[in-house]
């Protein structure tokens, strides 16, 4: 069950925004603190935006005794980080100033930016390429060959655990969801779950952990389960082309 918004933390951060970026544009306070997912360990994660110098950087650090993870951007950077964000269908940035409080706002681009991302958020990721959806059915089926193999229980958790995370990437990707990376993708997950009334972030991680227990069989059949909605397995006659760096 998610916490109520500890709003100290709120002024803590608003307060160390605006003590350290005197001449901000506006700043957003994301991550857990909003969400209501706080832990003893979470920190504080906070985008600023400006107009110059210091320019954009990451840098972690202490306030009050508490964590802060700064994203500190301009325009251009925070442009950047997006598109990359979608294009990568992993939206990091996109959700820390789309699911955010705005702590400063000084010409409208806070507000502004917020909508953008929420509707980012909103629409989803564009439809994966053929050549997409092939690699990741390759990938996926490449994983569940070397799974029929395995026979020490070690290899058979690894695998199992990669497994995973490709099953989840196929499922979400190909669904023209968001996805992420360690505790992220349990969170896209759940997202997903609760549009669909599915129930794919119990099973699989279920299925995972019966796989360190040296049971492959559940996490090959969730998988085989998701490849069959996207096509099905794919290894005799699939075909990439080398992606090489163009020369002169």
């Amino acid at each position: 069950m998610g916490r109520v918004i500890d709003f100290q933390l709120v002024d803590l951060a608003r307060e160390l925004v605006r003590d350290r970026f005197p001449t901000l544009r506006a700043s957003w306070l994301g991550g857990s603190v909003v969400a209501e997912t706080t832990t003893s360990t979470s920190d504080l994660d906070l985008t600023v935006l400006l107009d110059g110098p210091p320019g954009a950087h990451r840098e972690s650090l202490r306030y009050e005794g508490h964590p802060v993870e700064l994203f500190v951007h301009t325009e251009e950077s925070l442009t950047y980080f997006c598109d990359r964000d979608r294009h990568r269908r992993r939206p990091s940035m996109i959700r820390l100033v789309g699911e955010s409080i705005i702590l400063a706002d000084y010409d409208g681009a806070g507000a502004a930016w917020q909508r953008r991302c929420l509707d980012w958020l909103r629409t989803g990721p564009d439809p994966l390429a053929p050549a997409d959806l092939d690699h990741r059915r390759y990938h996926l089926t490449d994983l569940l060959d070397d799974l029929r193999g395995a026979r020490d229980p070690d290899r058979i958790g690894v695998i199992g655990s990669s497994l995973l995370e490709s099953a989840a990437d196929l499922l979400l990707t190909g669904s023209r969801r968001w996805v992420g990376a360690g505790k992220a993708l349990v969170t896209e997950l759940e997202r997903f779950d609760a549009e669909t009334g599915s129930t794919w972030q119990a099973d699989l991680l279920g299925a995972a952990r019966a796989a360190w227990a040296g049971d492959p069989g559940p996490i090959a059949k969730f998988a085989e389960q998701i490849l069959d909605q996207f096509g099905g397995p794919l290894f005799e006659g699939y075909r990439a082309e080398a992606d090489l760096p163009t020369t002169r």
